[in-house]
């Protein structure tokens, strides 16, 4: 019977793109802080529109957005809540 090897790059022990050693020096993948993003469809169930009109509000300058490597956007979270903040209106207190 022959033996099935792993060659990867793990098992050889030498580092590569996700391996501690190759992340920095202190060698720690939490290092950078972590910015939370939303795709365009969760923006557009929190405002209550369509997935198209948040890649127009984007489009228009309205609301910043980052293209991720295959071409979709993902909105940063202080954008988003900055956005809501000034599109909606507090609810009116109810009067007995």
């Amino acid at each position: 019977m022959t033996e099935k090897r792993v060659t990867t790059a793990a098992a050889a022990g030498t580092p590569n793109r996700r391996t501690a050693a190759h992340l920095g020096p202190a060698g720690a993948a939490g290092q950078r802080p972590v910015i939370p993003e939303r795709p365009r469809r969760t923006v557009a169930e929190l405002f209550r529109v369509d997935p198209k009109t948040v890649a127009r509000w984007a489009s228009n300058g309205w609301i910043g957005s980052i293209r991720t490597p295959g071409g979709h956007r993902r909105f940063r979270e202080s954008g988003v809540r900055a956005l809501l903040a000034e599109r909606t209106v507090p609810a009116a207190s109810p009067t007995a």
